[in-house]
This record gives C-alpha cells, sequence and structure tokens, in this order.
C-alpha cells in the first residue's frame, strides 16, 4: 500500500513522535511506500508549557533511509498550511492516510487535512481511505469547544484504530456507529536496552540495595505526581531508604510541587529530581535504576508509559483509571491500586517491597510485551485496511 502518516515526528519530541516514528519504519519494512507529514509548529508558544518543542537527541530515529523523512508542513493555526498538507498527502496517491490523533486543539487542522486530502483524490479518480489511531476521544483536561472540533474531525474518517476498552467506549458514545478496530498498543523499542544496575544507579547517587520507584514523563496535574509526593511520607516510615526518581519535564506549576515537597518534609536524599525533558539516550538510565515505575494518574486511556517500562522490563504499580488495568496485569506486571489516593499509592509500594515482587512480576512482564509488537500492529493495519 501507499500510506500517508500524519502526527507529530522528528524533528519535534516526545512520544508520539517515536510512535510515529516506529510505525513508519514497520510499515516500511513490511513493504509498504510511505510518506510522513509533521508539523513546523505543533504548538504556539503561549499554549506550549514546557521548554522546547524540538528533539535535543541524536537518538531521533528517523524513518530508514528505505523510506522519506518528515515534510514539516503543518502549522496548528494557519489553515493554509492544513490545506496544503492536504495537497501533498493527496498528491502521494494513497490508499490509507494514517492520523495520529490524540487532542481536540488538532482536530480542525486534522479535519480540514483529511478533507482536502479526499476531495482531490477524488477528483483524480483515486480512492483514498482516512484511519485516526486514537489515543484519546476526549482529552483528560476538556477544554471549551473539545467536543465540537472533535466532531469535525471525526465525520472526515472512515475508521478508528483504538488501543484500549476505555477509548473504545469513549467513541461509541460519541459516535455508536463508528467503524473501528482494536491493537494493542506496541511497546517503544528506540531506548536500548537495560543497563547494570549497579551503574545506573552509580551514575544517579542511589545506593545499590536501596528500594527505588519511578515517575516518568511529562508532569502534568492528571498524571497524579502530587499524590505520589503526599505517598511519600507513610512509604518512608516503613521504607526509609525509598528512592524516588523523578524524571520529566514539568507542565505546569513547578513551584506548586517544590512547595508540596517543603510541607511534607520529603529529605533530599529521598528524591532524585530530573525535572527536564530526558533525552532518547538517557530514557534507559532511570528505568534501569528503578524497581518499579509508578503511575499515580488520576485519569487516564493508555499510557505509553507502561510500554516503555515493559521495554526494559520494569513492573508497574498503576492506579485502576481508564485502561491502565488492562495492560497493566494486577499480580501479573505489575500491581494495581484501586484508587487514585496517596493512601492506596503507598499501600502498593509497600506490599511491592515487602512481599519482594520485583522479580516474580519482571518474568510477568517478560511474558506479557510478547503480544505488543509492531508487526501484529502493522498487520492488524494491513488486514482491515484491504
Amino acid at each position: 500500500m501507499r500510506i500517508v502518516i500524519v502526527g507529530t515526528a522528528y524533528p519535534l519530541r516526545g512520544g508520539i513522535a517515536h510512535y510515529v516514528s516506529l510505525l513508519a519504519q514497520t510499515l516500511v519494512r513490511r513493504g509498504h511506500d510511505v510518506k510522513v507529514i509533521t508539523f513546523k509548529r505543533q504548538y504556539p508558544k503561549f499554549l506550549f508549557p514546557g521548554k522546547s518543542q524540538e528533539e535535543r537527541s541524536n537518538l531521533h530515529n528517523e524513518v530508514p533511509t528505505t523510506g522519506p523523512s518528515a515534510e514539516q508542513i503543518i502549522d496548528s493555526i494557519n489553515p493554509i498550511t492544513w490545506m496544503t498538507a492536504g495537497a501533498r498527502a493527496a498528491s502521494f496517491q494513497p490508499d490509507l492516510i494514517l492520523f495520529k490523533y490524540w487532542i481536540p486543539f488538532f482536530a480542525p487542522a486534522y479535519g480540514v487535512i483529511a478533507r482536502t486530502a479526499k476531495r482531490l483524490a477524488r477528483k483524480h479518480g483515486k480512492q483514498c481511505r482516512i484511519a485516526f489511531i486514537a489515543d484519546n476521544v476526549l482529552p483528560h483536561e476538556k477544554r471549551p469547544g473539545d467536543l465540537a472540533f472533535t466532531k469535525f474531525a471525526f465525520r472526515a474518517v472512515d475508521y478508528f484504530i483504538v488501543q484500549s476498552d476505555a477509548v473504545e467506549r469513549d467513541l461509541l458514545r460519541l459516535d455508536p456507529k463508528a467503524q473501528f478496530l482494536r491493537l494493542e498498543h506496541p511497546i517503544y523499542e528506540i531506548f536500548g536496552q537495560r543497563e547494570e544496575r549497579r551503574q545506573s544507579r552509580t551514575k544517579l547517587n542511589i545506593p545499590e540495595d536501596a528500594p527505588a520507584i519511578l515517575f516518568f514523563g511529562y508532569i502534568r496535574k492528571y498524571k497524579g505526581l502530587d499524590i505520589l509526593l503526599r505517598a511519600m511520607p507513610t512509604m518512608l516510615q516503613r521504607l526509609p531508604e525509598l528512592r524516588l526518581m523523578v524524571a520529566g519535564e514539568f507542565y505546569g506549576d513547578e513551584k506548586e510541587y517544590r512547595s508540596l515537597i517543603a510541607d511534607l518534609k520529603i529529605p533530599a536524599k529521598n528524591l532524585v529530581l530530573a525535572t527536564d525533558y530526558i533525552p532518547n539516550e538517557e530514557v534507559a538510565l532511570y528505568f534501569s535504576a528503578a524497581n518499579a515505575a509508578v503511575l499515580p494518574y488520576r485519569s487516564a486511556t493508555q499510557s505509553g508509559i507502561v510500554q516503555i517500562a515493559y521495554n526494559f522490563d520494569v513492573p508497574v504499580i498503576a492506579t485502576d483509571v481508564g485502561g491502565l488495568a488492562e495492560i497493566v496485569k494486577d499480580g501479573v506486571s505489575g500491581l494495581i491500586a484501586r484508587d487514585p489516593t496517596p493512601e492506596a499509592i503507598a499501600a502498593k509500594v509497600i506490599d511491592f517491597f515487602d512481599r519482594n515482587l520485583e522479580e516474580p512480576l519482571r518474568e510477568g512482564v517478560v511474558q506479557e510485551k510478547q503480544k505488543y509488537s509492531w508487526d501484529a500492529f502493522a498487520k492488524g493495519i494491513e488486514n482491515f485496511a484491504n
């Protein structure tokens, strides 16, 4: 097939850019002609709470030389570029255009791109199908206009790819007649291999025998870092040498978290704060040092952080929200806290270390992650699109 992928891609950064690159690489390897169209401006600066929108790592993992690099065309607030991107996609004469969709902010652009591409394809006698890989239907942090924007974009879609029961339910609530395929979110494989624990802990100044947990990724309210911090005093009563690694960039008020740490009187020795964007080549360092990753989320559909943890065979302790319990199998590859509260998180972390669950849960991760391959994902797209 001839396939266009529209979404965040290198030189832009983040999990979605990684996802698009890995999907494009897999489709090229499986014999498809692939074009990637991405943003030249993803967010206006006043709407972007982070420090930089571009990848600083050398390990950017672009589409390989057997396929094209991403073309930076789309400006999220310039409708002329949306039509240009649609025309460029149509000029490739694709059989399928895949959009990586996650928030309504991009829905107007995606809706125009999809409509433009389909109209121009029909004009030249070509049938072009549109599919959205929907990470969310509506976002965790809702804003006015979300529903209207989402409906505008979704009306241009022929079918959807969902990766959790939670997203499937949201999609069918919005459009009971939606055509969709359920595929598992693949593992993020671009961050290399697990390091020897002693080596990674030496770099982070963490004692080799100390219990260590990891909060990884952008720090946003719905991800519940404050819940985890409020759990720390209880956890430290039972695990006084516990280290909490926080590795990720603030997407909100950093002072709020710093003040909370001070108010809770969490000792500096028990925290490893790497509160900046973590380059690709440093991701393995933090996961290799951790006994478990902790996702104290208030809300979720799915999370790419679980797929990164699984890449390094790291068990996950997560809250029972959205689709997290679908991929984190309680007692098999991790532990599920039934409520997003400090008490529930603290209980699960203490239980994890009291019962020495790291090794049995790690074995569960090794078995569980076998189902999350990029080839299986690509094959599902091929079968559904043909």
